[in-house]
């Protein structure tokens, strides 16, 4: 494209990169956050990681572990609250999910809610949570099963 400066050529590369790599990041970055903080503030970590990301773009493209690093932006970026619903409980009287799972939910270990949502909630593997968190696949199973037991414990469940 002979008519494009060269600033004006690189600008448009860089921002189909950014392109491609928001439409694969946001879903699963959004996912992490949103296990960590709740919907909304989950949701508002995102936008910030993300912000951050475009502005910043030429720095973080050539990171190897992008989604990783931008979670940890979305961690920095968001005020700590007391309280952090993951979900609201429901209020119809015909519940979709078993009533005390919400509160049994909010009372694991942080690291183990976050781990036990993406994997059994969103189907993310070991490995794409070990990544995201920056911990080992083998401790990512290890809060996965002892999350699945406390939840299983404080509803009443079996395997």
């Amino acid at each position: 494209m002979p008519w494009l400066s060269g600033s004006t050529l690189e600008s448009r590369v860089t921002e189909e990169q950014f392109k491609r790599f928001f439409v694969e990041a946001e879903p699963k970055l959004r996912r992490a956050l949103v296990a960590r903080y709740g919907h909304e503030r989950g949701r508002e970590a995102t936008t910030e990681a993300l912000g951050w990301a475009w502005e910043h773009w030429t720095r973080l493209e050539p990171m190897a572990n992008k989604l990783g690093y931008l979670y940890r932006v979305g961690q920095s970026r968001t005020r700590p609250r007391k309280v952090r619903p993951v979900f609201d409980i429901p209020t119809d009287p015909e519940q979709i999910v078993e009533p005390r799972l919400a509160k049994a939910v909010q009372r694991l270990p942080e690291r183990q809610r976050v781990v036990t949502l993406l994997i059994h909630g969103s189907g993310w593997t070991n490995a794409e949570v070990a990544e995201v968190l920056g911990i080992g696949a083998s401790t990512v199973h290890r809060h996965s099963e002892r999350g699945l037991a406390a939840l299983r414990k404080a509803i009443g469940g079996s395997d």
